[in-house]
This record gives structure tokens, sequence and C-alpha cells, in this order.
């Protein structure tokens, strides 16, 4: 009996011990996880914020990226030339029109050119192929629109071209080389670039280009460039390059003028634009202002008053050697900054417009006419220059 009690005791008392061994073991195991979050906590403490900033920057592009790739395409298109094919590739962006069913891709117009519907092979995102249904061209913006079938494809959004500013952040989007859905990163450089030469019978004259240095290569033209909230905010068209390849300096189409062009195009089948019935001066010098007395170049002089079917022109008054300094309440830079003020106006439109005669400011009323009205008149042909 002795001895069962001794037992007895002993085993409570080996017990007691294995509970306390097992209590301190747990307590080392909570005090060390403890212990590791707390390390964890404080790595992420001693994190700079600027460093935390970088990774949520690098996150939010990455999620534009994704959000816009969807919509971008690879475009191939072939032409024939002096009897031998030439292969032109490029990008483009997929919108929808709110006025016109269906699914239009948005590209420039030199991409295109002189390619049958056929010959013009557009490359999903998801590696699909599809042809054109319809191509509406637009060679003095050097947008063309192409229709193609809709397969409820994702589309990208339209952004303000006027509310981006030098020093905002971009992405341009396309097919670099042909590399489809690459992106590059840059700033928007300089705004207003309107006197480049883009073909050799400059028929690009609606110009307001948008300057960056996001990468922009032979392949990118047609492509998207997107400000940091997603939306296409222009059309990447050209690039300034000694090499050919890119050196930071490359050119977009602002999205308020290609919105114009495209739905003006998907309406109409073409872009009705308006006139005013004038010749501008495209050399007017510093040396040409202050014989008219101002103090240096500014705003789009005038050289000829067409006076066919009573122009705009003529109805309100204007005069060679007038010079345009206000339209419809914008300051006017220079002669391409008229072209695109008058050809973005809408078609009977009444605009005021302030000109410089004889060394005093005077306002006149110009009621804006449809440019296609003029389009056989022989004095209108005689220069692109007329607006």
């Amino acid at each position: 009996m002795a001895r069962r009690q001794k037992s007895i005791l002993a085993s409570i008392g080996m017990l007691s011990i294995g509970l306390a061994i097992g209590g301190h073991l747990e307590s080392l195991r909570l005090t060390q996880s403890a212990r590791a979050v707390s390390e964890e906590t404080n790595r992420e403490a001693r994190i700079p914020a600027a460093a935390v900033a970088l990774l949520d920057g690098g996150n939010h592009i990455s999620d534009i990226a994704d959000s816009v790739m969807p919509s971008a395409v690879h475009i191939q298109a072939i032409r024939v030339e002096a009897e031998r094919k030439v292969e032109e590739t490029g990008s483009g962006v997929l919108m929808r029109s709110k006025a016109v069913r269906g699914l239009f891709v948005i590209t420039n117009n030199h991409v295109i050119r002189g390619a049958e519907n056929p010959a013009i092979d557009i490359i999903m995102a998801d590696g699909s192929k599809v042809h054109p249904q319809k191509v509406f061209r637009d060679a003095e913006s050097d947008i063309a629109i192409i229709e193609i079938p809709d397969g409820g494809q994702p589309t990208a959004r339209w952004g303000d071209s006027n509310n981006i500013k030098i020093g905002h952040f971009v992405l341009a989007v396309g097919s670099p080389f042909g590399l489809s859905q690459s992106v590059t990163m840059g700033i928007v450089s300089a705004k207003g670039r309107r006197d480049l030469s883009l073909t050799a019978d400059q028929s690009v004259t609606n110009q307001d280009f948008m300057q960056t240095d996001a990468a922009i290569n032979p392949g990118n033209s047609g492509g998207p460039l997107i400000d940091m909230n997603g939306n296409v905010i222009g059309i990447n068209t050209a690039i300034a390059s000694n090499s050919g390849g890119n050196e930071g300096i490359g050119f977009s189409i602002p999205s308020n003028l290609v919105r114009h062009v495209f739905d003006q195009m998907v309406q109409h089948g073409k872009v009705r634009r308006a006139y005013l019935g004038v010749e501008l001066d495209n050399n007017f010098t510093d040396a040409a202002a202050q014989r008219l007395g101002m103090s240096r170049s500014l705003g789009a002089r005038i050289v000829r008053v067409y006076s066919h079917k009573n122009s705009p022109a003529i109805t309100a008054g204007l005069r060679p050697d007038d010079v345009i300094v206000s339209f419809n309440g914008v300051k006017v830079i220079d002669e391409n900054h008229l072209i695109n003020l008058v050809s973005l106006s809408d078609i009977g439109s009444s605009i005021r417009i302030e000109v410089y005669r004889q060394r005093k400011t005077v306002l006149h009323t110009v009621l804006l006419t449809d440019r296609d009205d003029y389009r056989t008149a022989e004095q209108a042909a005689q220069t692109f220059m007329t607006r």
C-alpha cells in the first residue's frame, strides 16, 4: 500500500514537472513570435517615407498599365509603291463613340497610308487578328479611324489634354520595333508644338503637338499617351531624331484634337472644318511685325482675304495686313495656332476676334461656314494655308 501511494505521488510530481516545462516552452514560443512581429514592425518603420512613396508609385503605374493594355493594339499594313511591297507597323487604341455604335481603332494615318483594307492587320491584346470593316482617314491631322468587328473588347477612356501641364508624368503604350504591349514612362516636356515638317507635301496642317521624353520609337505611332489617371491624353505620332530611334523628343496629338476628329469621322465619314477665308503669313517675323507697329511678332497676319462667295472674312470686314491676336477669347500665338482654333470651331458659330490694325486693336464678329463649300473655288486651292 505504501509503495502504491509513493507511485501515485511520483506520477503527480512528474505530471507537475511536465506541465511546468510545457508552459515554459509555450511561453517561449509566444515570446519568440511576439519578438518576430515586433522586429517586422520595426523593419517597416525603418523604411524611409520616400521609399514607401516610390513603392506605392510603382504599384500605381503597374495598375495603370494593366488597365490600358487590353485596349492597345498592334497594326501591320502593306502598301505597294513602285511595284514593290512596303510594310508599315504601328500601334492603335480601341475606343467607342457615344453617338455611333461599333468598335473603333484610333491610329495615325501614316501608319496605314496607301494600304487596302485586306492588307491591314489589327492584332488585339489577346493575340487575335482582325481586318478593318471601314477606314476613315484625315491627312490634315494625321489621324485614321478603323472600324473593326465588335467582340465586346475593353476600350480606353478619354482624358482632357487641356488639363495636362508641362512636367506631368505620362506613359507611352505601343509596339516599338514591333514589340507589342510595351510601356515607357516620361513627362510632358512642352505643349503647342505647331511647326513640324512631318510630310514632304506639308499635308499635316492641324498641328498642336505635346512633346514628351517618354521613349517613342518606330512602331509607337498611333499608340496612346496615358496620364496618371489611366486616361488617353494623346496619340503618339512622331519623333525628332538623328539616329532614327528615341532621343527623348517625341510628339503626340492632344486628345481634344483627336476626339474632335474621331467624333466627326465616325458620325459624318469625314472631318467637317470651319472656314474663315484668309491666307496667312507662314513667316511672320519680328521685323514684319515692327513695320506694322507691333513690338514683336504675335498672332496671325492676314496676307490675303478671299472674296469668293462672300467668304466669312469678307463679310466680317477683315483686310490684308490685319493681325488676328485673339480668337473667341483665346490669344493667338501664330498662324498654325489660328488654323487649329478655326478648324476645331463649330460650323455656323459666331466668333469674336481681335485684330491689330493700323497701330490699334479693333473687334470683329465672324460667322464661320463649312470649308467644303469653298473647296471648288480656284482661289482657295492656290495654297494649303488657306483657312
